[in-house]
C-alpha cells in the first residue's frame, strides 16, 4: 500500500500542475498533453492498487489474524478511501472522455482520499506486529 500511496503522490502533483496550466499560473512550459498523458499514465495503476489493496485487507484481517471486517479504525478509515479514490477515478474517467468539466472536483476527492489514507497508513502501524 506504501507504493501505491507513493504513486498517488506523484499522481496528485502531476494533477496540481494541470491546475496550474489551466488557472494561468504555471511555474514551468511543458506541454499539457505531455502532462495529462503522464497524470494517467500513474493515476490509473495507483487507483487500482489502492482500491486491490483495499479489497486484500480485510481478507487478511479475518483470514491471518482472526479479526472482524472493520473491527479497527484503520478499516474504517480505508473503506472511506477507497470510495473517494473509486469516486476520484469515475470523475477523472469521465474528464478524460470529455463528459465532464468538473476538473475541480475530481482534484478535491482524490486529494481528501489521498488525506484519509494518510491518517489511514498511520493508524494502522499499531496492528502491525
Amino acid at each position: 500500500m506504501v507504493g501505491a500511496l507513493v504513486l498517488v503522490v506523484l499522481a496528485l502533483r502531476l494533477g496540481l500542475r494541470l491546475r496550474q496550466q489551466r488557472q494561468g499560473r504555471a511555474v514551468f512550459e511543458r506541454p499539457r498533453a505531455e502532462l495529462l498523458a503522464a497524470h494517467l499514465r500513474l493515476a490509473k495503476p495507483a487507483v487500482v492498487l489502492v482500491l486491490l489493496g483495499f479489497a486484500i485487507g480485510p481478507v487478511s484481517a479475518v483470514w491471518l489474524r482472526g479479526w472482524e471486517p472493520f473491527s479497527k479504525f484503520h478499516g474504517w478509515l480505508g473503506l472511506i478511501a477507497a470510495g473517494l479514490f473509486a469516486l476520484a477515478a469515475y470523475w477523472g474517467h469521465a474528464l478524460e472522455k470529455g463528459q465532464s468539466r468538473q476538473a475541480g472536483r475530481h482534484g478535491i476527492t482524490a486529494g481528501v482520499a489521498l488525506l484519509i489514507a494518510a491518517v489511514g497508513a498511520v493508524a494502522g502501524f499499531v496492528l502491525l506486529p
